[in-house]
């Protein structure tokens, strides 16, 4: 990892040539520009950059979506200012004399942009670090991998790929050396950006893989995910071959969860908050935050499954969530409680691979701190198949219906503040209108000689 001193260093000297300086945007995507060494020596790195405010108002397509309150074509389109946070930076192995910096989003008047992913993740921190609790997060992420480069995919329409696999391959060695030509440098690379894997696995697809990383500090997590999952494209790039994070690319076969373990810790780390040490089971606390992590999924869904494919993902007895319960180490829930002692946390299964991770782990500190403040009780454990349980609640089964719950949660205005709320709703908003416009291959298919 560098420091501005260091930075500056490397670009005087020539060792570095290219800075990346980047913030994520709505989706979780980095953006931003690629400057000289030599101009980010003498300018940027002392005085950040500047990009347009709309990047935080497009769409997917980048097409600029009228309803924010940021920016609009009737307020210009101004600026914002990128401040380079130094805690993020580092070289990128993959890319010959470049290095990276994740900065943080500012107004003119030096004031943050509320609406910006990781300004939403550093204030859910700051609620928690005024009570005392700091939480620890770690996220386990899924991908599939296809042999066609990405303008072969986009060629074909993203339809009759090759995976690099041919069966599912879940744990399955074998079949995982086929992949290794990409994931161990997946692995090794992003290592040696300063991104701490602990290994890989392949999944419970064709082509599918699982990497995961080091758990830690919630904004720690979220910068080394999103480096993660750029990375892995950059990578796939070089290697002629394809990675998708979308949460279900094939209505075949299993879709790709971000799995999200979670603990709270006091201030010093010295102790698990959630762990009751003395009864040698889970904690008060943990059952209050436990309770609020159930009965809020449904309202911060769009923070977990922020596109309309996320919830294609929810199918019965393909190891993604259907039923809002939670149990011990069981898979058909959506919630699962695994560890003990200084281990013991909560694995949130909702998320799919697609979530954006400051909004994800904002979501899932926003909810554990709505438990604890409102002295919930969770229900009791379910055990067996939550899968077909008829009394469970339900993850939401379409983004309509989880932007309707976002609407109506009185605990998301209170959580985020009424900024972000409807920021987030009229990007959501937004994606459904463009998706209800379409037609889909699943339509001619159906209805072209047919109907």
């Amino acid at each position: 990892m560098l420091n501005q001193k260091k930075l500056v260093d490397l670009c005087r000297r020539g060792a570095v040539d290219t800075v990346v300086m980047v913030f994520p945007d709505m989706l979780g995507r980095l953006l931003g520009k690629r400057v000289t060494g030599r101009f980010f020596a003498d300018e940027a790195a002392s005085h950040g950059t500047h990009a347009c405010a709309y990047l935080l108002t497009v769409d997917m397509e980048m097409e600029p979506v009228q309803g924010f309150e940021l920016t609009s074509w009737d307020k210009g389109y101004g600026d914002f200012r990128l401040v380079p946070d130094y805690s993020t930076a580092r070289l990128t192995p993959w890319l010959e004399k470049t290095a990276m910096v994740l900065c943080d989003l500012a107004l003119e008047d030096g004031g943050p942009v509320e609406v910006s992913p990781r300004e939403i993740l550093k204030r859910q921190v700051a609620r928690a670090a005024a009570k005392g609790f700091k939480f620890l997060v770690g996220s386990e992420l899924e991908l599939y991998l296809y042999k066609d480069d990405y303008e072969a995919a986009r060629t074909k329409g993203y339809h009759g790929l090759s995976p690099v696999g041919g069966y599912i391959e879940d744990y399955h060695i074998l079949q995982g050396t086929k992949e290794e030509f990409v994931v161990r440098e997946i692995r090794n690379q992003l290592e040696a950006a300063g991104v701490p894997i602990e290994g890989s696995k392949g999944e419970w697809g064709h082509g599918q893989q699982e990497i995961n990383m080091r758990h830690g500090d919630p904004l720690l997590t979220a910068d080394r995910h999103a480096i993660l999952k750029h990375g892995v494209k950059e990578i796939a790039i070089q290697k002629g071959v394809s990675a998708t994070f979308m949460a279900k690319p094939s209505a075949a076969q299993a879709g790709s969860s971000c799995h999200l373990h979670a603990s709270l810790w006091d201030k010093g780390l010295r102790k698990n908050q959630f762990w009751d040490e003395r009864a040698h089971k889970p904690s008060k606390t943990f059952d209050a935050a436990l309770a609020g992590s159930l009965a809020l999924a449904r309202d911060f869904s769009l923070f977990y499954a922020p596109t309309v494919n996320s919830y294609k993902r929810y199918v019965a007895s393909s190891f993604a969530p259907t039923r809002l319960a939670w149990g011990r180490d069981n898979r058909t829930c959506g919630f699962r409680v695994v560890g003990e002692g200084g281990s013991f946390r909560l694995e949130n299964r909702v998320p799919g691979a697609d979530a954006n991770p400051y909004l994800a782990f904002a979501a899932t500190i926003a909810a554990f701190l709505h438990g604890i403040e409102k002295g919930l009780k969770a229900p009791g454990e379910f055990k067996g198949d939550a899968y077909h349980s008829k009394s469970l609640g339900e993850v939401p089964k379409s983004m309509s219906e989880a932007a309707r719950c976002w609407e109506a949660s009185a605990a998301a205005k209170a959580a985020f503040g009424e900024a972000v709320h409807k920021h987030y709703l009229r990007a959501a908003r937004w994606e459904l209108e463009t998706f209800e416009r379409a037609v889909t291959c699943w339509e001619l298919n159906r209805y072209f000689e047919r109907i």
